[in-house]
């Protein structure tokens, strides 16, 4: 069961509201009518609303000293508030209906204590027909397959929708145009809960239907969530930024531009690198053989003076597999899905994804 904020208090006026702030933070309230009746939660619970109407009643028990009370006040005049506060341990005094925004949040936050901030990932190719989309499915395979939980969004609107990698388009499931309107903070868990589940891993992808611009504050709203309920979070970006593509960027862990080891697909991923580079706290290159005229992956990182992630020479048959929806790395061999482990291995060790 998720974690239960405590409220003290025997108004129903004042548990009415507090209880629907509750229901908008998608969690539900414990609730005792005075201090005897909240001794038994009054340690545990994540966090203790305490109403005016119950403070003397907890102040008198002596209840343990405990972080995150806050008392409710009832009266803006009441200048004695602050100091019943103080009795009974509470390090902040808030009104409604001014501190329902920040009473609800809190709540959202109690109730997902001992969830993840989960390490974003951001991939994009150095040019069209790249792999790109290939890498992010990989690593957030390999990252799954290691035990770690793990989101995959497919960032593109013109893509066709990465849950074809996984022949999962006919999975049930939310998709980005179910989540276009969503604004402000989304549970993480309920999220979560109505992604499809692709190879174990969580996968939010566009579908075959109408393609709309992806606004900036779903986009945020949704990789919040992400990131509250897994450890990773693997964003496949196009490699025409627009708003939301660029909050990505600057948001991420690590961002890895994957590039063919060919002259023109390093012309043009200089051109990407200097876009994004500005952006990126981290970004490293993948480069993908064969090559036609002999370069090599460490000539190509030198060239867009980034450090090179990995060299992949080509995996034969991963083509075939896609096609027929077998995403790639999922026996765990070859050269792309050890370069996915050794990046999984330096941002996410082993020791943090149980």
């Amino acid at each position: 069961m998720p974690a239960r904020s405590l409220v003290v208090t025997a108004d129903p006026d004042v548990l009415d509201d507090l209880l629907r702030l509750a229901a908008t933070a998608g969690t539900e309230l414990e609730v005792a009518t005075d201090g005897g009746t909240a001794r038994r939660s009054w340690s545990a619970a994540p966090f203790v609303v305490v109403a005016a109407d119950a403070v003397d009643s907890c102040a008198r028990l002596g209840l343990p000293r405990r972080a995150d009370v806050v008392l409710l006040g009832d009266d803006l005049d009441d200048a004695g508030i602050w100091q019943r506060a103080v009795e009974v341990g509470a390090a902040r005094v808030v009104f409604l209906p001014d501190s329902e925004q920040w009473l609800t949040e809190r709540f959202a936050d109690a109730a997902e204590d001992g969830g993840y901030d989960g390490t974003l990932v951001a991939v994009l190719g150095g040019r069209g027909g790249a792999g790109a989309t290939t890498f992010a499915s990989a690593l957030a395979v390999t990252a799954t397959r290691s035990g770690r939980s793990t989101l995959l969004v497919d960032g593109d609107p013109l893509g066709g929708g990465i849950d074809l990698v996984f022949g999962g388009e006919q999975d049930r499931g939310l998709r980005w145009p179910g989540l276009l309107s969503t604004r402000g903070r989304v549970p993480a868990a309920a999220l979560s809960g109505a992604l499809p589940r692709m190879q174990g891993l969580s996968v939010l992808s566009w579908d075959r239907g109408r393609t709309d611009p992806l606004p900036l504050e779903a986009l945020e709203a949704v990789l919040s969530a992400g990131r509250r309920a897994h450890e990773l979070v693997v964003v496949d970006l196009p490699r025409s930024l627009d708003e939301a593509g660029r909050a990505v960027l600057a948001a991420a862990t690590t961002t890895v531009l994957v590039v063919p080891t060919e002259v023109r697909a390093a012309a043009a991923a200089s051109r990407v690198a200097a876009l994004v580079g500005s952006l990126c706290v981290d970004l490293r290159v993948v480069t993908r053989g064969p090559s036609p005229s002999g370069l090599g992956g460490d000539q190509v990182a030198k060239a867009l003076g980034l450090p090179l992630l990995a060299e992949l020479k080509a995996e034969p048959g991963i083509d075939v597999a896609l096609e027929h929806g077998d995403p790639p790395a999922q026996r765990g061999r070859g050269p792309l899905s050890m370069a996915c482990s050794r990046l999984l291995d330096d941002l996410l060790p082993l020791s943090r994804a149980a």
